[in-house]
């Protein structure tokens, strides 16, 4: 029998005991040594040889990884192990570093209650570093801590041993300040680093070795041991004395929790539904004899399985032929089979019980997000990704003949990765791709071209812009074409705790009734109006502030719609709207349906939204990053020169020996070609990395200019609309 085959049956038996389950996730910025680190406890788990570990980056195993050197998707695997003569399964998912892929993070947080956060000891805390961490412990789940390429300090940078323990001293008191600021206020104090606690490592992945303060003491080795034999690079005697996969396990076991410890604190806070209940009570106990619960964190598309459903089960247990509630979708279906991931190979189990990462098989139009029951029950907290996509491109088949299939693969690469936005450009008919970055949109192109088979060709990457409105527009009357219908609108801007609870996932547009007034009310949406939400589009509300009014009940899908219309596409470029509340005031309906149909209703509507829109002062937001840049001290000002000339605002300078750091915040728009560029400025010494930081006004001497451009990129007419081109 394969010594995989082996594992599988190992993983199955230990799955019904959660007290011995660790479900972790690897997480660090780019480049800082997850992959690596996590081939040593594959190596550990006897899948891969203990010779290539660190080499192998097993995990890695999409061809675009392994060319390009970096991790692109989330990887799952389930290992067994024993530690202090008892049996362990710990499900791991090794998540991408690289910022155009944050979204498999925020989905892999959702199904793990522990993660090992790496940080790579000579770069330091790095923005993504914060990123994942701040990921972490929004959703309760509790970090340790491996500072990694410790022997570059000692043979590269030849730091002395003093200088080495103020290194890591640094790095920890950086953790621990993040945890003050976004820890759960009641694990705070305990989930801080400290070396003496025992929930923080150093060590190196590549070389297979690392320290912990319990390990020293256990093994009787101390730093110096550590640095002498490091610096004479006798790092196979330290990878005997000391093995990596050693030291993470002991952290993990002892210091992660268990899900039947977890889910006590997570449910409350990922699950709006009364934990009293048979559901709530089945979930927080972790109890296999409840409801199946589970939660969608990932799909699979197989060519052969269809929708493949990766996830966590919080209670009862999923088997085939068991019937789930789709909770997004009000409909009932049959789980076809039940597996857990070995890296790349899928490998059907008989049943899964709560507190286990699992995929499940058979079931049509699955997402990310979506919650599965046996029976209704209140859907989890929708996933929230920390950023948009803000980069765009227009895509097609080279050959018309294959455009219905590249329609289907678009469909299917969306549902695996639900931070890539596919709309089809109502001017033009073209398809739009956008994703987090070029980065992202280059390994999309590669998908459809070599994995699915379908030849493309794109155009240049655009911008997504968003249009919002910076003061109160004057109530307007719109009449439908034929002046039997009419209908009192006025815009204003969405209050602001509003929108930043739409932006942190607080309030989303699948909420209804009772929750969803509390949550606007919170926010600060005043309670009459909360109470009369008609509708949620993107970041948009419509309000019903009407008394009374006749048939209105009749035409509220084509009024909707007329709200959604003027949302998606807004006055100015249409761009998206953001931030806009629109409040439908009165309104005179006629009495013969015949009169009222969609080509009546929705202009009567749409059109006083837009001038409304453009009376309160209608502008273009651009989305911006925060750089971060790294150079030696003598190309310092080269690297300021190429921010500035970008429109980019430095906000601080740090310099540490030699290398000074640059943070600086950037318009998206001006950061194509910037990666030559800069290579050219600082003769190719930056290394520069960059996280998505929201959307601001474009600078009022621009608006103007990039306004006709965009109209003129879509085939409108390039003259900027005015109130009266929507309301004649």
């Amino acid at each position: 029998m394969a010594r995989k085959e082996v594992v599988v049956e190992e993983v199955a038996k230990l799955m019904n005991n959660p007290d011995q389950i660790r479900n972790i996730g690897i997480v660090a910025h780019v480049d800082h040594g997850k992959t690596t680190l996590s081939d040593s406890l594959l190596a550990r788990a006897g899948l891969i040889s203990k010779e290539l570990a660190g080499q192998q980056c097993a995990l890695d195993y999409d061809e675009q990884e392994q060319a390009r050197g970096i991790t692109i998707k989330a990887a799952n695997i389930s290992l067994g192990f024993k530690y202090e003569g008892k049996d362990y399964l710990i499900n791991m998912i090794d998540t991408p570093g690289h910022v155009d892929f944050g979204g498999h993070v925020t989905r892999a947080m959702r199904a793990v209650d522990g993660v090992v956060l790496v940080v790579d000891c000579v770069e330091g805390i790095m923005p993504q570093t914060e990123t994942v961490l701040r990921q972490a412990l929004k959703e309760r789940v509790k970090p340790v801590l491996f500072v990694n390429k410790v022997d570059r300090l000692i043979n590269e940078l030849r730091l002395s041993p003093e200088k080495m323990q103020e290194n890591f001293m640094k790095v920890i008191t950086g953790i621990n300040k993040l945890i003050e600021n976004y820890g759960p206020p009641e694990f705070k104090e305990d989930w801080m680093m400290r070396v003496d606690g025992g929930n923080v490592a150093f060590g190196t992945g590549f070389h297979k070795w690392a320290l912990s303060f319990p390990v020293m003491q256990k093994k009787g080795l101390t730093f110096k041991d550590l640095y002498d034999l490091c610096e004479a690079e006798k790092h196979k005697e330290l990878s005997q004395k000391a093995p990596i996969d050693d030291v993470i396990l002991e952290m993990v076991i002892k210091h992660l929790p268990s899900p039947k410890t977890a889910q006590k604190y997570r449910i409350p806070v990922i699950w709006h539904g009364d934990v009293e209940s048979g559901y709530g009570k089945a979930m927080v106990n972790c109890d296999p004899n409840g409801k199946a619960t589970f939660m969608v964190t990932a799909i699979q598309v197989d060519e052969h399985a269809g929708d493949v459903a990766v996830g966590r089960i919080y209670s009862g247990k999923l088997k085939k032929g068991v019937d789930v509630y789709l909770g997004s979708q009000f409909k009932t279906e049959k789980v076809q089979g039940v597996a857990v991931y070995m890296g790349p190979d899928r490998v059907p189990v008989n049943e899964v019980p709560p507190g286990n990462i699992v995929a499940v098989v058979g079931l049509r139009d699955v997402y990310a997000g979506e919650t599965l029951s046996e029976g209704e029950m209140e859907s989890f907290e929708k996933i929230k990704h920390n950023a948009e996509p803000v980069v765009t491109k227009s895509i097609e088949a080279k050959n018309p003949r294959d455009l219905a299939k590249l329609i289907e693969v678009l469909h299917k690469i969306s549902k695996e990765d639900p931070t890539l936005r596919v709309t089809i450009n109502p001017e033009t008919g073209e398809h739009l791709i956008s994703g987090m970055g070029e980065l992202h949109l280059e390994i999309i192109e590669y998908k459809i071209m070599k994995e699915r088979g379908v030849d493309i060709q794109t155009g240049p990457p655009i911008v997504v812009y968003l249009e919002t409105i910076t003061g109160k527009g004057p109530e307007l009357e719109g009449k439908s074409p034929n002046k039997h219908n009419k209908f009192k609108v006025r815009v204003e801007p969405l209050e602001k705790g509003v929108k930043q609870a739409f932006l942190d996932g607080k309030i989303d547009a699948k909420m209804k009734g009772k929750e969803l007034t509390e949550r606007l009310v919170e926010a600060g949406l005043p309670r009459d109006e909360a109470k009369k939400v008609l509708f949620i589009e993107e970041n948009n509300v419509f309000v019903d502030a009407t008394k009374g009014v006749q048939y209105l009940q009749d035409i509220r899908e084509l009024v909707v719609q007329a709200f959604k219309d003027a949302m998606t596409l807004g006055p100015l470029a249409r761009e998206k709207c953001t931030g806009v509340k629109v409040k439908l005031r009165d309104a005179s309906i006629h009495v013969d349906p015949a009169h009222r149909g969609p080509t009546q209703i929705v202009p009567a509507i749409r059109s006083p939204i837009y001038a409304g829109m453009l009376m309160a002062g209608a502008v273009l937001l651009e989305p911006k990053v925060n750089l971060f840049v790294s150079v030696p001290s003598e190309f310092m000002s080269g690297a300021i020169n190429q921010i500035q000339g970008r429109r980019g605002q430095v906000t601080s300078i740090d310099q540490e020996g030699e290398a000074v750091a640059i943070h600086a915040n950037v318009p998206v728009s001006a950061l194509f070609g910037f990666a030559s560029e800069i290579r050219g400025a600082t003769q190719g010494r930056a290394t520069w990395y960059h996280e998505y930081a929201g959307y601001e006004k474009l600078p009022s001497g621009m608006q103007e200019q990039l306004i006709k451009e965009i109209r003129k990129r879509k085939g409108l007419n390039e003259i900027i609309p005015t109130p009266a081109t929507y309301m004649g």
